[in-house]
């Protein structure tokens, strides 16, 4: 019998789709995406109650070296169990999800591995109510495990129906942004201002040249805006440094109102601002996340925002001086998206979730992790700042960042990882719990957050379990300069007994 537990990632699949040199081998092969295919058609079945012959599925891609290829298998699959596939082309994920909760679509597949490298691909899937739970996939993945050996490889050199997704998602987008503005269909609501967008080669070149230019923005100067799935410029990551510099670099070079960079399947999304002094600043991370709930608080009144579990304590007294509840939970953007909907459901205003890596999920969005509804939101604010004069970065003026922050990613050098990360949590918990200078944040949701007084490194530090690797990430920040390395070191003394740590990581930061 196939297996094909190991594609799971959480609520999306992803492995190794082509092979290269030095390499994983490749376990998401055209047969596989076959299985998986026939596969979701008999799980949507199911959920829908329709027949196979009434379903309609689209599938998108991001521009990656196996899509195509992949998005042609997965149909194939769909067609064998008797529903009707359509091929999208160049997609964003968002625009995945939209084709079926605004549009005809009963299901949809976005083929993607976010910013994995290139040889990597994988699928995220959607219904008309939104993106799929991890326990929906272990399901589609069991199912995908039953199809017939005997199907063979997946003809994929025929004719597919072709869809266009990306057309009405970007109209819906100007839309939005006119409907906030108040401006009439044939606005230009930007122009006189220069907005570049760096897509990283991935798929969100469509929003400088579909969106942005017309509604009257000079785009000149943007990056990368043509796929190519060899990324040969830069990961296609708001988190990754080198991505954020080069958008950062170019607001200066051209003097921009606004940069903008998405993640390749633009569910994701950075941006830059001028600051007035010939430099810029990066809106990631906690920066995003306060601008986001400065823009929602002045809109919606006091709200509960969800994040992850690495944010600054710079960020939670911010969102607290707006007289809003910061709400700290686990990593994983559909953990923040979840618990701002169960959050809703207990009668809290929890109506944004946003994760430091850049997922960003509204209510009035159905709760899509959409990185380019979160710069729509952004671009709104900043048409109206330039009205009154005033930069939208005078919104988060107040924010008090961290002078210093590391993370150290601590391999666990054993294959039963499970208790040895359990015991580090516990021994982390017992050691720091009764020593003077530090203390335990409680109604913490994920791994261990110790608090450090000013004498012992004045800042915090987050150790916990990866999501799906043998990993204890560990995450220190500091508001005094040296006070990372305090506290690294003090880390480091209470692990140094297991063995089973690989704690280079954090001997490196602790120098």
């Amino acid at each position: 019998m196939k297996d094909y537990t190991s594609l799971q990632n959480g609520s999306d699949v992803r492995g190794t789709a082509l092979e290269v040199e030095g390499g994983k081998p490749v376990n998401l092969s055209l047969e596989a995406a076959r299985d998986i295919g026939f596969a979701f058609a008999r799980w949507l079945s199911e959920q829908t109650g329709k027949p196979a012959n009434e379903l309609r599925v689209a599938i998108g891609r991001d521009s990656r070296l196996t899509g195509p290829s992949l998005a042609k298998a997965l149909a194939a699959g769909l067609i064998a169990f008797g529903a009707a596939a359509e091929i999208a082309g160049l997609a964003s994920t968002p625009a995945m999800f939209m084709c079926c909760a605004e549009g005809v679509y009963d299901g949809g597949i976005m083929v993607t591995a976010s910013h994995l490298p290139f040889e990597r691909n994988g699928a995220k899937f959607f219904t008309k109510r939104s993106g799929l739970e991890k326990a929906d996939v272990k399901k589609i993945l069991a199912y995908a495990a039953e199809v017939p050996d005997d199907m063979g490889v997946p003809d994929i050199g025929g004719e597919f129906v072709s869809c266009d997704v990306m057309t009405p998602y970007i109209e819906g987008l100007k839309g939005k942004i006119l409907a906030a503005l108040s401006l009439p269909c044939d606005a230009k609501p930007f122009s006189g201002m220069r907005i570049i967008v760096d897509a990283g080669n991935g798929a969100g070149g469509f929003f400088a040249a579909r969106l942005l230019s017309p509604l009257g923005a000079d785009t000149a100067g943007s990056l990368y805006l043509e796929p190519d799935g060899h990324f040969p410029n830069h990961q296609p990551n708001p988190e990754n440094a080198e991505a954020m510099a080069s958008i950062t670099n170019a607001v200066i070079e051209t003097g921009a109102d606004m940069g903008i960079i998405f993640d390749t399947d633009v569910d994701r999304a950075g941006a830059v601002l001028p600051d007035g002094k010939g430099s810029a600043v990066a809106l990631d991370r906690n920066r995003l996340i306060a601008l986001m709930t400065a823009i929602l608080r002045d809109q919606y009144g006091p709200i509960t925002v969800v994040t992850d579990s690495i944010t600054s304590t710079g960020l939670a007294e911010f969102i607290e001086g707006l007289g809003c509840r910061h709400h700290r939970f686990k990593r994983g953007y559909r953990n923040v998206i979840n618990e701002a909907i169960r959050l809703m459901g207990e009668g809290e205003n929890a109506i944004f979730a946003m994760e430091t890596s850049g997922h960003g999920a509204l209510r009035e969005n159905y709760f899509l992790d959409d990185g380019a509804y979160v710069i729509v939101k952004l671009l709104v604010e900043l048409v109206r700042s330039k009205a009154e004069g005033r930069s939208p970065l005078d919104l988060i003026a107040s924010l008090r960042e961290p002078a210093e922050s590391a993370e150290a990613r601590l391999p666990v050098l054993c294959p039963d990882f499970g208790p040895v990360t359990e015991k580090v949590l516990e021994t982390v918990t017992e050691y720091f719990g009764s020593r003077e200078g530090f203390s335990i944040v409680p109604n913490n949701y994920e791994g261990v957050r110790v608090n450090a007084d000013k004498a012992h490194g004045d800042g915090w530090f987050l150790i916990r379990r990866s999501l799906h690797d043998p990993l204890m990430p560990t995450n220190i920040e500091s508001d005094a300069e040296g006070g990372v390395r305090l506290i690294a070191a003090s880390l480091l003394e209470c692990l140094k007994s297991f063995g089973e740590l690989d704690l280079t990581p954090l001997e490196k930061t602790a120098e």
